[in-house]
């Protein structure tokens, strides 16, 4: 909401609703609430989101075009499962892109913005010690974004985030290997040696410790993961 206005009143929020439901989904992709395979209807989410078909299959059309949903016969969506070449594909692009804002972001932080980036990093660490994936993912990426928002750039976030949509739902797998203590995903982990470089104002740091995170935990996944046959995504 915006701040106050001239009269004491309270500015009303003028996003369609639309695009609401939009951001909502784009959220849940992101930060792996959905899974590879998963079958979504407008009616179901429109429940969710108290809202009526219409946003919700407008999303989906706009989310089919980044490639982030693929269409069912039906008329439903699917969350489309990768193959492992697609994948590390994908995290190739991103160590580029979001080493990239990291380093960018790095020059442009101050002292509020490092104490939220802080206690994302805070969340995040504790969230790893509920063995709760979902809440894990959810922790990872108010942390990362939280950092990449600040790369000045509008147009790599946009590209980081379509990477995200497609990617997201998969890092589920992370927690594969881990079952009995996700605790131990720490050690894959390096958002506390990103968040010391970024204290240090060393770019070049914090870009290495954020490759370096992205890199470990896709490796895990690749080592964990079933994966299907390749095939054409086109």
């Amino acid at each position: 909401m915006a701040g106050r206005t001239q009269f004491g009143l309270t500015a009303v929020d003028t996003v369609p609703l639309h695009e609401k439901v939009y951001l909502e989904l784009v959220r849940a992709l992101m930060s792996g609430q959905f899974t590879p395979g998963q079958k979504l209807t407008s009616r179901k989410l429109a429940k969710e989101l108290g809202t009526s078909d219409m946003p919700v299959r407008s999303a989906f059309m706009r989310l089919q075009a980044l490639r982030a949903l693929s269409p069912m016969p039906n008329g439903s969506v699917e969350v489309p499962a990768i193959s492992a070449d697609r994948f590390s594909q994908l995290t190739a692009v991103r160590t580029i892109l979001e080493g990239s804002a990291t380093e960018l972001a790095t020059k442009r932080i101050n002292g509020n913005n490092l104490r939220t980036i802080r206690r994302h990093s805070t969340e995040l660490t504790l969230a790893a010690r509920t063995d709760d994936i979902g809440d894990y993912l959810r922790k990872n990426y108010a942390f990362k974004f939280s950092i990449y928002r600040h790369c000045g750039n509008e147009q790599m976030i946009f590209l980081i985030e379509t990477v995200w949509m497609q990617v997201g739902p998969f890092l589920r797998n992370l927690a594969m290997g881990f079952e009995d203590d996700l605790s131990s995903i720490l050690d894959i982990d390096y958002h506390e040696e990103v968040v010391t470089a970024i204290e240090a104002q060393d770019g070049e740091r914090a870009r290495a410790a954020m490759v370096r995170d992205i890199e470990e935990g896709a490796a895990h996944i690749l080592r964990q993961a079933r994966f299907p046959d390749a095939r054409s995504w086109d």
